[in-house]
């Protein structure tokens, strides 16, 4: 289950990571889903700002700053940071919510814990919704 939500530039996701999820002893969750995650975010943006699914050509940086668990709730934000006539900029962040241990108990913790953070580039279409500069 998971909720998208845009707002302008920013699109916003929230889910909780599935047993499906799972690729590592303790219930570890690969790198790999916080890029699909973000793919979502860009596709809802890319639909926002072209009127097409759009495509990503590239990350410039990625960074995992926690490791994600099975059960973890989730939320991901992406905003348009730049506009090119075709192009977008756009930075995305994941952030734990509320994360479990390997057992799946609670963990505390205080707030939103950036797991991953990513800069990307996409390209839209020249759709009718598209704000080019």
């Amino acid at each position: 289950m998971f909720d998208v939500r845009t707002t302008g530039d920013e699109a916003l996701i929230r889910l909780r990571l599935a047993p499906s999820d799972a690729r590592y002893a303790g219930n570890l969750v690969a790198g790999s889903k916080a890029l699909e995650i973000f793919a979502d975010l860009e596709t809802e943006l890319s639909l926002r700002e072209g009127g097409d699914e759009g495509l990503c050509v590239s990350y410039s940086s990625v960074n995992f700053a926690a490791p994600l668990r099975v059960g973890d709730f989730v939320e991901g934000i992406a905003r348009v940071v730049e506009r090119g006539n075709t192009s977008r900029k756009v930075e995305a962040r994941l952030y734990k919510v509320l994360s479990v241990d390997e057992k799946g108990l609670l963990i505390d913790q205080d707030g939103p814990v950036l797991a991953v953070s990513a800069v990307a580039t996409i390209v839209v279409g020249r759709g009718t919704a598209a704000q080019e500069s």
